[in-house]
Order: C-alpha cells, then structure tokens, then sequence
C-alpha cells in the first residue's frame, strides 16, 4: 500500500530583490529559492503549492505552501535559504492537503508612511506618502468593502480570472504611529487586487476623487475608471485561513 505524506510549510520573505513568488526562468524568485533549498535538505525534488502568488517585490509574512513528502528539519533548510526568506513552521499534514485549494480566506496588508519626512527603516517597507491624507475618507471607503463586490476595476483589463467577484471578510485602516495600515481579509484576490484598491484610496483621501466614486467602482466599473496602482513594496500577505 502506497503511503505518501504531504507536508505544509508557513514562511515569511523580503519580496524586494525577489521577481516575485512563481519560478521563471533566468531569474531569482521566492519559490525558486525554495525549491533549491528543500532539494538540498531533502534530496529530491518537490513540487510546490503555494497559498498565494506574489508578485515582484510583494513581501509575506505568513504564505503557506504544500508538497507531496517528508517534513525537512527547520534549522537545515533555514540555514540554505537566502537571508531574504525564513521557514517559521513545518507540519505534516493529512494526505491530499492542498495549500491553495484547501485556503478559506487571505490575509493582506498594506503600510502606508504617512509623514512629511521619510525613513530610512521604512526604505522598501512601506510607501512614503508625505502628501496630505484625509483619514476619514479612508474609513468611509473602507467600510464599503464587506461583503460580495465585482472588483473588475481593481485588476488589470488584460487578465487571465474568469471570476470579478470577490467575498470581503473584513477590511479597515489603522494607525501605528506615522505608519496607516490597510487590512483586507478575503476568499480570494485578483492580480493587483490590493494594490489598486491602496492606490485608489489614497486618491480619495487627497481629495482627488469622492468616496461616491470609489463605492461605484465595487459595481463592476472598467479598470480605467479606478486609480492608480500603488507600489509593491508596501504590501504584505500576512496569513491564510484554513
């Protein structure tokens, strides 16, 4: 009788010198990383499953990925990783665990620096926005967001979903210190999903657009008609849920 273990491992990375979460070829990416390390560790290849694709410069700091095999020992497979990228936990988990299709939800932030002065510890942590920010508007956007929406405008217009809608758990900006934190948590997101919605708020909350017109845009608008795309390195995938 065949017996086969499946293996679930929960990491956090600096996205910044990464092209993102998937391989491709000629260049240095997160899951790449990781592979390498495990085949080192384990001495075998594994073919991973990931909770959910980063994008170039995007960090983590709870992404959950699966593969079919043995658990590899935290210390060694730390210690090949690149300091950019750190396994927290290994569990093994019942035969057919699926990392993506076995998620209820993600979790995402985003980390807005929200100061006239930049800092250098923020440098590729946070976005550096020393423009004016009427935090109001922002809860008013945010409270919009519960619930099913289409986010059609919140993803590029040329994409590979076949499904716009999205179920919003929950969702709320707060403050820690000169830093103002989205929160979102979701079934799932769309390809710059977050990252449209961040830049779109803060047009809000410079004045530049109306909560009105932000709340329309959860109809289903065309993708031009939302705001701009705010940079990668703010943004986090903090857990999932399963």
């Amino acid at each position: 009788m065949r017996v086969s273990r499946t293996t679930k491992l929960t990491l956090e990375y600096d996205g910044g010198p990464f092209a993102g979460w998937a391989v491709q070829p000629g260049k240095r990416t997160v899951a790449g990383e990781l592979e390498r390390a495990l085949r080192v560790v384990l001495r075998q290849d594994v073919d991973l499953v990931v909770a959910g694709r980063t994008d170039r410069g995007v960090h983590a700091l709870g992404q959950v990925v699966s593969y079919d095999g043995p658990l590899p020992l935290l210390r060694s497979v730390n210690a090949v990783l690149p300091d950019e990228v750190a396994v927290l936990e290994a569990q093994e988990m019942p035969d057919g665990f699926n990392a993506r299709h076995d998620a209820r939800s993600r979790s995402y932030l985003y980390r807005v620096l929200a100061r006239r002065t930049p800092s250098p510890f923020e440098r590729g942590r946070a976005l550096w926005w020393p423009h004016p920010l009427d935090v109001d508007a922002l809860q008013a956007c945010v409270a919009a967001l519960p619930g099913t929406h289409d986010f059609t405008a919140f993803t590029p217009a040329e994409t590979y979903h076949q499904r716009f809608e999205r179920d919003v758990r929950s969702a709320a900006w707060s403050h820690e210190g000169d830093v103002v934190v989205f929160r979102i948590e979701a079934d799932s997101f769309m390809r710059a999903m977050n990252r449209v919605l961040v830049g779109t708020m803060l047009e809000v909350a410079g004045g530049r657009r109306s909560v009105e017109d932000f709340v329309r845009l959860l109809e289903g608008r065309p993708r031009a008609e939302a705001g701009v795309t705010a940079p990668p390195h703010g943004l986090y995938l903090a857990s999932v849920r399963y």
